[in-house]
């Protein structure tokens, strides 16, 4: 059989499945990509709300990713990038802690900043050198601990780790004891030293839609919902049934598959607030961070201190809120406008929309970096693809969606010429 003749199905168009889709066209593959929205990224999305980009939760592309430098064309999204440090808000001030040897403007301002003492930079020089030259592999084969007890052990300060490390990392990881394991922070601050967070200018979902871009014989069936799956066979929710060689699910498998009923993933959730406002209280393309206990509001970032392709009427802002604390989204609404007055002097801002995102990241233990092709597959022609198998990460569905397409390659190798296999996958 000629690979174009494969039936191949891909369960979900985000940054997982498209990314499959890719490595078996390029092995010449037409695999069909089933989305049960109305157009790809999945959890990967941006909103056009009274002229503003809206994403669908605040995220950010690490450029230092290595699956993100393998399959992105980094000037094509136009990327624009934060500085590399925070805006920290505590006891009515705003004070500015970064990274001067990457960015000497911020030298001034971290040195009057107050947060931390010497004993803490140096630890964070330290930290730095050790973890440019620690593998990402060797990171992720170290044992496991809570972040909370790692920063301890290395001997950060009370005060460095409440005021600077918890509302950071709290809002990376979308939990806020920072019980997240230690593999997972050291990989994310390698990250963030090694490239820089940045958004494209057309929003967050200018990657899937870059990514859906190179796609040129792949099919998609958008607005169609798959409700159940066996090895040869895809059930529709109008109980249309698809013969199918292989499948390979870049979503949440388990309600598809019998087998996988109670092992279904238990996930991270966040509410993101979008405002417009007339000033900006911080200046400079800097993260926001509330340091105090117990508020609502975690970070805050004002899009429009970057490039954005819609421009900007006024001033747009965001709020992440990593525990709603039982509170209904009209209480939520009046406690963050209340806490942006206080804590960080914004005192007018004008409500555009919020977003309940109840699946923002997979809660996981164990955390992996990698795998092989043959442990995505869970039956003879179904395959699992998503960063749920590995960490929560772009970087991590982008490696799950190769891995699980490598493995149909590794199914068909006996079947199929070896030219049609690309050199860098063998």
């Amino acid at each position: 059989m000629k690979t174009s003749e494969y039936r191949i199905h891909i369960i979900g168009a985000g940054v997982s499945g498209l990314i499959a889709a890719k490595v078996l066209e390029d092995n010449g593959f037409q695999p069909v990509i089933i989305e049960a929205t109305e157009r790809v990224g999945g959890r990967v999305k941006t909103d056009v709300v009274d002229g503003y980009q809206l994403d669908h939760g605040f995220q950010v592309l690490l450029t230092a990713y290595p699956a993100a430098k393998k399959y992105l064309d980094f000037e094509s999204l136009d990327l624009q990038k934060f500085l590399p440090g925070a805006s920290v808000f505590k006891n009515g001030r705003q004070v500015i802690l970064g990274d001067p040897l990457r960015e000497v403007s911020l030298l001034y301002a971290t040195l009057l900043s107050g947060i931390g003492t010497i004993a803490d930079k140096i630890k964070i020089l330290q930290l730095n050198r050790r973890l440019k030259k620690k593998k990402i592999l060797d990171i992720f084969s170290d044992k496991e601990q809570s972040t909370a007890s790692y920063l301890v052990d290395l001997g950060f300060s009370d005060q460095m780790i409440a005021q600077f490390f918890k509302p950071f990392f709290r809002g990376i990881f979308l939990e806020s004891q920072l019980d997240t394991s230690s593999r997972m922070f050291e990989f994310v601050y390698k990250m963030f030293g090694e490239g820089y967070a940045t958004l494209p200018k057309g929003g967050i979902e200018a990657i899937p839609k870059q990514l859906a871009g190179t796609l040129k014989k792949t099919t998609f069936l958008f607005n169609t919902k798959v409700t159940s799956i066996n090895n040869e066979e895809l059930v529709l929710s109008d109980n249309e049934k698809l013969k199918s060689d292989f499948i390979i699910v870049a979503t949440d498998a388990s309600h598809l598959i019998s087998n996988l009923k109670n092992q279904s993933v238990a996930w991270k959730s966040c509410e993101t607030l979008y405002f417009e406002t007339e000033h900006r209280v911080i200046k400079k393309p800097l993260i926001g961070l509330v340091a105090k206990d117990k508020s609502l509001i975690n970070n805050i970032f004002y899009h429009s201190s970057i490039e954005t392709s819609i421009k900007a009427k006024k001033e747009l802002l965001s709020v992440t809120v990593i525990d709603k604390q039982g509170l209904s989204n009209k209480e939520l609404l009046e406690r963050v406008k209340k806490e942006l007055k206080e804590y960080c002097g914004i005192d007018s801002c004008l409500f555009i929309k919020q977003y309940s995102i109840p699946t923002a990241l997979p809660n996981l233990t164990n955390l992996q970096y990698e795998m092989l092709p043959s442990e995505t597959r869970l039956t003879s022609n179904v395959f699992l693809a998503g960063d749920t198998l590995l960490n929560g990460s772009l970087n991590a569905a982008m490696i799950s969606g190769e891995r699980a397409a490598l493995g149909i390659l590794e199914v068909l190798s006996g079947n199929i010429s070896s030219e049609n296999i690309s050199s860098e996958y063998r």
